[in-house]
């Protein structure tokens, strides 16, 4: 069974990486296909209760390969982990066999929760490089998280997400039918309307008390004439 999977990690490396000139050099050299037999070997120990040494099968693999994965984790073979440096996949996370994890993605959780509190990814799916797959969510089959993303909300299968927080841009490769709308609003926007339209009512109110007591406003210059940019950068 070890070997099984250890061939099918190879494969998936051979596969997934153009660089990969043969498997004897995979065997030998990819931090991935290592990190994935430690965490085999992790994984038997933790299943018959021997939890310590299960732990420190796994923080020995972290230090060799920058890879954490809790021996807990469901991976199934065939999984590709590329570069791998930075990887983290926590207790309770599931990732499908085919499916292509890069450096400094986390599949982890969102707080102190119990029970199921990691991701589910499906079978060939691609989390890039720097995303993270937060809670008890699922990615689909054959779906794509861009790098740099958080996905805090289940992804469809054979969809595409990108940003903070994730949506989805495509499903299928195509943007047909996508439905933006509820993940395109800027979480910004309606702080900075409200700013604006108190500096509006501010600037209606001055204007009038001046008006009032017979004064006129001194006109706004800017801060750059004041010298508070030059003051700011120096700070």
């Amino acid at each position: 069974m070890f070997f099984k999977s250890l061939r099918a990690d190879i494969n998936a490396a051979k596969r997934n990486d153009p660089a990969a000139r043969s498997k004897f050099e995979i065997w030998l050299t990819y931090s991935g296909v290592h990190a994935l037999s430690w965490h085999r070997a992790a994984a038997f120990f933790y299943k018959i209760k021997l939890k310590l040494i299960a732990r420190i099968i796994s923080q020995t693999c972290r230090f060799f390969t920058g890879i954490e994965i809790h021996p807990a984790a469901k991976i199934a073979p065939g999984v590709f982990i590329d570069h791998g440096s930075g990887v983290v996949i926590g207790e309770t996370a599931e990732v499908g066999e085919g499916s292509v994890l890069y450096q400094g993605c986390t599949l982890g959780g969102t707080g102190k929760e119990t029970g199921k509190r990691h991701p589910t990814v499906g079978k060939y799916c691609v989390i890039s490089a720097g995303a993270m797959v937060l809670g008890n969510i699922t990615v689909g089959d054959y779906a794509k998280v861009g790098g740099g993303a958080v996905v805090l909300n289940d992804v469809p299968p054979h969809a595409t997400v990108v940003g903070v927080p994730a949506r989805i841009v495509r499903i299928n490769g195509s943007k047909d039918g996508v439905d933006l709308i509820q993940e395109k609003e800027d979480p910004y926007q309606e702080d900075i309307s409200y700013l604006l339209d108190k500096v509006a009512y501010l600037e209606n109110t001055l204007a009038e008390l001046a008006k009032d007591s017979g004064k006129q406003l001194p006109e706004y210059k800017g801060r750059q004439e004041h010298g508070q940019i030059e003051e700011d950068i120096k700070e």
